[in-house]
C-alpha cells in the first residue's frame, strides 16, 4: 500500500475550537481520510503504549505558536513519512490499533454514520450477492458475510478476496485495487458516488494448483467455473477454434470440474488483464496491454511500426520495483479535499535482462498501483511455497475469530532491505547471486508536495540471478 499525505486544507473554527489545518491521509493516490495533527499523536501515542518508545518511529513534536505555511509544510512532509514508517513496519503497519485509526478516520471523514445496510457485491458471472452488514464493518467482514451468504466453506474463505472495480458500459472490468483491512468497504465504494464502481469477489491466489482445494468443495468450484467461464468470455483466456468447441460441450453437459481443466491449459489461465497503457519497452512510447499471472508480467506490445510483439518478464528475474505518482499543484498549494486532479502513475521494474545487464522498464497506467499489488501477492505466493507453506498459511485469526491475512512481511522474518534499488551501486556479481530468503520488504520515502510515494521501491526477495546455466 502506498500512503502519502499529498496536501493539507486550512479549517474553519467549530464552535470554540479554533481553526485548524487537516491533513489529507491517501492512500494508492487516492483520499482515504482527512485527521488532525491532534489525532495522529493520539494514534502515536496509542503506539508507544503498546509496542515501546525504541519501535514506533519519531513523531514531528507539538508547536506552541500557530504555524506559518512553511512550518505547515514541513510538518506534512514529516506526518508522511511518519505514516510510511509505520504501515511499513510488520508489527505497527499491522497492528490493530493502526488500522481501526485508519478505519474510523475514513468513515468520520466521509461522514457516514454506523447503521444497518445492505451492501451489493458482485460475481465474476455478473451475478450480485446482497449482504446486510453495518457501514462500519471491515474488509473482512464484508468478505466472510458474502462467504456465509454463498456457504462457501470456512476453510475457503481465504482463497477469495473483494475488490474494488470499475465496470464499464460492455460489462468489462477495470480492477482498481484489493480492499484492505483498514478500509470499510460499503464506506470506499459508496464515497465515490459513481455507480460504475462496484465490489468483485474473486480469487485471489495465482498458482493453479490451489484450485484442487477450491474444487473440493461444491461452491467454491461453482465459484471458480463462474470466474473461469468470464474470463474466456472477455478474451482473457485465449482458445482456438477446437478448444472453444471442446468447453462449450463441456459447458452443455455442466462439466464443471472438466471445463475448468481444460481452461488450466490454456493460454493466459489465472492472469489478471489491464486496461491498454503505455510502455517504454522496447522503445518509448509504446503501446502495450499488460497482463500479471504464471508469475510473470505479459507485455502485448504495438510498435510505433505497427508490429505487434508479445513478451514476458518474470517475477523472479525482477531485482526491484518502485511506483511514483504525481499530482499538479496550483500556485504552490494543493486542491480542495476530494477534488479531482490529474493524477500520473507509473510502475517501474528493474530487470535482470542477462547475467551482466540489468534495465529499468516503465509502464505508464492508472492500475500502476494494481500491478505493484499483483507483483507482491506473487512474490508473496512464491515465497510461502519455497518455504515449504500452503496457502492456509498466508492468512492468520484476529483474536475475535474473524479472518485476517498476513502480507509476506508478517508471514516470515525479512533480512535487510536491499541496500540501493540502483545497480551501479550494487556488484553484478552481488546482483547475479541466488537470494535464498524468503520475504519482500518495501520501503516509502516522498520527496515533495507533487510526489505520492515517489521512489516507493520494493526490493523482492524472489529475485533469482542468472547463472551461467541459465544462458
Amino acid at each position: 500500500m502506498h500512503f502519502s499525505i499529498p496536501e493539507t486544507e486550512s479549517r474553519a473554527a467549530d464552535g470554540a475550537n479554533a481553526a485548524y489545518v487537516a491533513y489529507n491521509i491517501h492512500v494508492n493516490g487516492v483520499l482515504h481520510c482527512q485527521v488532525r495533527y491532534s489525532q495522529l499523536l493520539g494514534l502515536h501515542e496509542q503506539l508507544r503504549k503498546e509496542y515501546g518508545a525504541n519501535v514506533v518511529p519519531a513523531f514531528p513534536p507539538k508547536k506552541i505558536f500557530t504555524l506559518t505555511p512553511l512550518e505547515v509544510e514541513q510538518r506534512r512532509e514529516q506526518l508522511e513519512k511518519y505514516m510510511q514508517a509505520v504501515r511499513q513496519d510488520p508489527l505497527l503497519g499491522g497492528s490493530e490499533i493502526f488500522n481501526s485509526f485508519l478505519r474510523k478516520a475514513q468513515q468520520e471523514t466521509q461522514q457516514i454514520p454506523t447503521e444497518e445496510v445492505q451492501l451489493e457485491v458482485l460475481l465474476s458471472n455478473g451475478q450480485t450477492v446482497k449482504v446486510n452488514l453495518l457501514t462500519s464493518d471491515q474488509t473482512e467482514d464484508v468478505l466472510e458475510a458474502v462467504a456465509s451468504k454463498l456457504d462457501l466453506p470456512e476453510d475457503l474463505i481465504g482463497y477469495f478476496h473483494l475488490f474494488l472495480v470499475r465496470e464499464a458500459k460492455d460489462g468489462a472490468f477495470s480492477f482498481i485495487r484489493k480492499l484492505q483491512e483498514f478500509e470499510l468497504p460499503y464506506v470506499s465504494v459508496t464515497s465515490l458516488r459513481n455507480p460504475e464502481y462496484k465490489i468483485l469477489l474473486r480469487k485471489s491466489y495465482w498458482d493453479s494448483a490451489y484450485d484442487d482445494d477450491v474444487m473440493e468443495q461444491r461452491v467454491g468450484l461453482n465459484l471458480l467455473y463462474a470466474q473461469t467461464v468470464a474470463d474466456i468470455e472477455r478474451g482473457w483466456i485465449l482458445a482456438n477454434k477446437e478448444q472453444h468447441r471442446q468447453l462449450k460441450s463441456l459447458q452443455e453437459k455442466v462439466s464443471k470440474k472438466e471445463f475448468i481443466r481444460l481452461a488450466q491449459t490454456l493460454k493466459y489461465y489465472g492472469y489478471l488483464k489491464f486496461d491498454p497503457c503505455v510502455t517504454d519497452f522496447p522503445e518509448k512510447g509504446c503501446h502495450v496491454i499488460v497482463g500479471a499471472g504464471n508469475s510473470e508480467l505479459n507485455f502485448q506490445v504495438k510498435l510505433p511500426s505497427d508490429q505487434i510483439k508479445e513478451g514476458s518478464f518474470k517475477v523472479t528475474r525482477m531485482r526491484c520495483w518502485r511506483v511514483t505518482s504525481s499530482v499538479p499543484v496550483h500556485n504552490g498549494t494543493s486542491g480542495p479535499a476530494g477534488s479531482k486532479s490529474e493524477v500520473k502513475l507509473e510502475l517501474a521494474f528493474e530487470y535482470l535482462m542477462s547475467k551482466d545487464r540489468l534495465q529499468w522498464v516503465t509502464i505508464t497506467s492508472p492500475q500502476a498501483i494494481m500491478l505493484s499489488i499483483c507483483l507482491q501477492s506473487m512474490v508473496d505466493e512464491l515465497m510461502v511455497k519455497k518455504s515449504g507453506g500452503s496457502i492456509r498459511k498466508m492468512f492468520r485469526r484476529r483474536a475475535n475469530g474473524a479472518l485476517q491475512r498476513s502480507d509476506s512481511q508478517q508471514a516470515v522474518k525479512s533480512p535487510p532491505l536491499l541496500d540501493s534499488p540502483d545497480s551501479s551501486r550494487d556488484s553484478l556479481t552481488k546482483v547475479a547471486s541466488k537470494l535464498s530468503s524468503v520475504s519482500l520488504r518495501a520501503i516509502s520515502h516522498s520527496s515533495s508536495a507533487t510526489d505520492i510515494g515517489a521512489n516507493d521501491f520494493h526490493g523482492n526477495y524472489a529475485f533469482e540471478g542468472i547463472g551461467d546455466e541459465d544462458l
